[in-house]
């Protein structure tokens, strides 16, 4: 009997008296069934051991032929020839700025099939849309916000792309997983599982992730094929950079509130022989604290002392003095949380952005940022990815985590070239507190690529 391969509700049928590698037999349909992501190594296999087959689980779009109208910079070009070295698998590291997504166009125009392009937000939805609109000429699909097309070209969320992997994941060669670290997630990995595509490019300017699922990343689509930084790139491709910490004290009242919060804190881990040195030490924390009164207590308190250091009131001032410092730059203010974002909207009358904030109105601060009518925006997390930002030359942190991931992605939101331009960073950071020691903590991934006091 010929061996038969078909597509099934997201996974590869194998029909046949034959059982490949990474499959498993399912008595209901009478065949062997493997996760869609095993297509190509299981091609591989029966072709290497001369075994007879007929594939029928591809059906792929048909695709007019597709020329791209930008050209490739040179390390556009390394990091596309990489991929391709390596199988067409894999993920390509490169900054906020570095032309990420032409890399993709010049994957498409290389490799002539239909692609899928996987995005987290809406707002990157419609840029990779027009985007891929603009080199190619023909109309793009799209799944998302109510969007349900069809196309050779089309571009999901990955809440789409997991909804409908079953009806898509066989008719696509190649697959785009832009901000590929959302990949690893509960549910999102679903979607590489369930697609046959034997292309897999991930895109992201942060490849690893707190929790160290990463990793899973190589079985998804393929490991760390090519890897550009800041650094690399600074000063002839993207803006030359420096980075600069203000450090603020807290008020005497102030002082006096945090140490009691943090005593308390610190004395319940040491009481309880409780260690946080990982993510997932302190999710065991959080759990704890839903059955042991003390541990909800030290909870609480540990977030206290946190919001007082985030948002002391020093910072104002010092904000204050790098806004009259620099009165001509376009100017991001960041920060952790909501609270200090409307406190310095209302005290510097600057327009805020935050998840609340209506898409319209959005879109009409950061039009009006980008024409130089606003000179300075405020926000939280929310731009932090996945929203394209006028070009800035000043970047300032108020409050964030220990994580190189967002601070490498609030310095890309200032780096666009322009001539004469040398963008700034400086991060306020509050003294003998959580905060120092989270900053410092971000500062010894980041490295030497900070080359300012």
């Amino acid at each position: 009997m010929q061996l038969k391969l078909q597509y099934d509700k997201g996974t590869l049928l194998i029909q046949g008296d034959v059982r490949v590698p990474n499959s498993n037999w399912d008595a209901r349909s009478g065949a062997y069934r493997a996760l869609a992501l095993h297509y190509v190594d299981i091609i591989e296999y029966l072709e290497n051991s001369h075994i007879n087959f007929v594939d029928e689980a591809l059906k792929l779009l048909p695709v007019p032929h597709l020329l791209p109208r930008t050209t490739l910079r040179d390390y556009q070009r390394d990091a596309l020839d990489s991929w391709i070295q390596a199988g067409k698998r894999g993920t390509i590291v490169l900054p906020t700025g570095a032309g990420k997504t032409i890399v993709a166009v010049g994957a498409i125009g290389r490799l002539q099939v239909p692609t899928l392009v996987i995005v987290p937000t809406l707002d990157l939805l419609e840029q990779w849309r027009g985007t891929l609109a603009g080199e190619f000429g023909i109309e793009i699909g799209a799944f998302g916000g109510g969007d349900n097309l069809l196309k050779p070209l089309t571009v999901s969320t990955y809440n789409s792309a997991y909804l409908r992997a079953v009806e898509l994941g066989n008719r696509f060669g190649l697959v785009v997983f832009d901000e590929v670290h959302h990949l690893p997630a509960t549910g999102y990995r679903h979607i590489a599982e369930m697609f046959l595509s034997r292309a897999r490019l991930g895109l992201t300017a942060t490849y690893e992730r707190e929790d160290g699922l990463h990793s899973e990343l190589k079985r998804l689509i393929g490991g760390k094929v090519y890897e550009l930084t800041v650094q690399d790139l600074a000063e002839e491709h993207l803006s030359g950079y420096d980075v600069a910490h203000r450090f603020v004290d807290l008020e005497p009242d102030e002082a006096k509130e945090y140490s009691r919060c943090h005593s308390i804190f610190t004395d319940y881990l040491a009481h309880r022989n409780v260690t946080l040195r990982t993510q997932h030490d302190f999710a065991q924390f959080i759990r704890r604290s839903s059955w042991d009164p003390e541990g909800r207590k030290a909870l609480l308190a540990r977030n206290r002392a946190l919001d007082i250091a985030l948002n002391s009131r020093a910072k104002m001032e010092a904000l204050k003095e790098l806004l009259v410092e620099y009165p001509s730059e376009q100017t991001i203010i960041f920060t952790q949380h909501n609270k200090l974002v409307y406190r310095i909207a209302r005290t510097f009358l600057i327009p805020a952005i935050t998840h609340t904030t209506f898409k319209d109105e959005r879109r009409e601060i950061l039009n009006r940022f980008r024409d130089g009518e606003y000179r300075m925006i405020v926000t939280s997390k929310v731009l932090d990815e996945g929203v394209d930002v006028p070009e800035a030359s000043q970047a300032i942190i108020l409050s964030g985590t220990g994580s190189s991931r967002e601070f490498i992605q609030r310095l890309g939101r200032v780096l666009r070239k322009r001539e004469g331009k040398r963008a700034r960073l400086t991060e306020i950071v509050t003294r003998d507190t959580t905060e120092a020691r989270m900053s410092h903590r971000r500062k010894r991934k980041w490295g030497s690529a900070e080359n300012a006091p």
